[in-house]
């Protein structure tokens, strides 16, 4: 059950008072944190020049005061990554700052196209030359050239997404404006905040909460947003169907956000109460998987009136610089960070609920620490189908040979994780928990229809 890696968290300000808006950005991009931990990045236009600092690491481990001062500036745009295209490497930190005819442009983009290895071909074959190995470095290529040909920047923007495919939010800064653009199905989330007299963009609504703005609207699909001193422009793509990732409320966005009208807390509420309307199952406690499976659990524990209690010490400071076990000692590594509670799991019939089983080993490991803890029964339930094939548009799973659901029948996964019973939520019941979302849903992961032409 190694987790699907989260995607990446994008902010942006403009407008910022006193040349602060790299400071905001950078609580912007702690409260995303969960978004991506390989690197962090902030690029800042002080009006007429951009500067920009990014490394590997956390956000609080990459930025300092000192550095922050040296990205003083009115609009800045940040991002933390994980990679889902192009290696984990200095080089594909973003955002990716290049120059261009007009001066300065930077991107950050949170998703995955598609198309990536024919667009690249072709600028190469133009004569482009690639310092990363991203498709974020096509995009702002293609922006870029489009650009020495169209009126205005936007124009620019406009034609590049006529080109490009697959799942993306981003946002673009210049010496003097910003613009944000999602994809035309809105499959990545994009939203719009205010501070002040400041517009903000984030990835996810707790971002700007975290800064105290206050939050306006999401970014629609297929729509290009642009700030600068003149005011807010909008304009809108051609849009035929939206499909909005569904594993972002069932694992990746943080509980206190909102994504496209529907709370995550509550979505996650709704597969808990929605899991025990198919199973009907009881048993002496409902204990959950830290921190991906405590929303439902306790949805569960609301529908079934099975108490909820905790089964599991979470150690919360095992973070990036942590030395892991040696190779012979590998098997223990998970309780590093899971720890049976015995006391309150020896000798029940418990229910563990998490969001996914993706590889199946991390669930076979955790199993196996409740049974030596002294758990009676342990049927395992996910508050989502089964994984059963690849995500294209920017998370990060594995081929379909390694997730376990791609190649086992749930019965063959229950005997390899040596639960007593495993129950999936089935895709009519997760459809049903987000029903009161404003989008359509992407369930590509789950029953492998894919929203956008996987075709170059």
């Amino acid at each position: 059950m190694a987790k699907l890696q989260e995607e990446c968290g994008l902010f942006g300000m403009f407008n910022g008072a006193e040349n602060n808006a790299a400071e905001l950005t950078y609580y912007g991009l702690f409260a995303q944190q969960h978004r991506g931990q390989e690197s962090a990045g902030i690029a800042s236009s002080d009006g007429n020049t951009i500067t920009y600092y990014k490394d590997e690491g956390l956000v609080q481990e990459v930025f300092d005061q000192k550095i922050l001062k040296f990205l003083s500036g009115h609009h800045a745009i940040g991002h933390v990554r994980y990679s889902t295209t192009g290696s984990n490497r200095f080089e594909n930190a973003q955002p990716l700052v290049i120059n261009y005819h007009d001066g300065q442009m930077g991107l950050a983009h949170n998703g995955n196209l598609v198309n990536t290895s024919v667009l690249a071909g072709e600028l190469e074959q133009q004569g482009a030359i690639f310092q990363s190995t991203t498709d974020s470095e096509t995009i702002l290529k293609l922006i870029a050239r489009h650009a020495q040909t169209e009126d205005t920047l936007e124009a620019a923007v406009r034609q590049t997404m006529n080109q490009i495919r697959g799942g993306y939010s981003i946002l673009l800064i210049t010496a003097d404006r910003l613009i944000a653009f999602r994809d035309p199905n809105g499959l990545r989330p994009l939203c719009m905040g205010k501070l002040g007299a400041a517009t903000l963009f984030a990835s996810e609504s707790c971002a700007i909460d975290a800064v105290r703005g206050e939050f306006v609207r999401h970014v629609r699909p297929g729509e290009i947003v642009s700030v600068s001193a003149d005011g807010i422009t909008s304009d809108i793509v051609d849009v035929q169907e939206t499909n909005f990732c569904s594993f972002e409320f069932v694992y990746f966005a943080r509980t206190d956000s909102d994504l496209e009208g529907l709370n995550v807390y509550q979505a996650r509420i709704n597969m808990g109460h929605q899991l025990y309307r198919e199973s009907q199952r009881k048993a002496d406690l409902v204990i959950d998987i830290p921190d991906s499976g405590t929303a439902a659990a306790i949805g569960y524990s609301q529908a079934s009136g099975v108490p909820f209690d905790k089964g599991f010490y979470r150690n919360a400071y095992i973070g990036r610089t942590f030395i892991k076990p040696s190779q012979d000692l590998r098997e223990i590594g998970v309780n590093f960070k899971l720890s049976p509670i015995q006391h309150n799991v020896a000798g029940k019939s418990v229910i563990m609920i998490d969001d996914s089983i993706v590889r199946g080993t991390t669930m076979t490991r955790i199993v196996a620490s409740l049974r030596k803890a002294g758990a009676r029964e342990i049927h395992v339930m996910i508050s989502s189908p089964p994984v059963s094939y690849s995500c294209f548009y920017g998370i990060d799973t594995p081929n379909r040979e390694q997730l376990i659901a791609g190649t086992h029948s749930v019965e063959e996964i229950r005997r390899v994780i040596g639960a007593d019973s495993l129950t999936y939520l089935s895709l009519d019941g997760l459809r049903s928990s987000l029903k009161e979302s404003d989008l359509g849903s992407c369930f590509a992961c789950f029953e492998g229809k894919y929203p956008v032409n996987l075709e170059n």
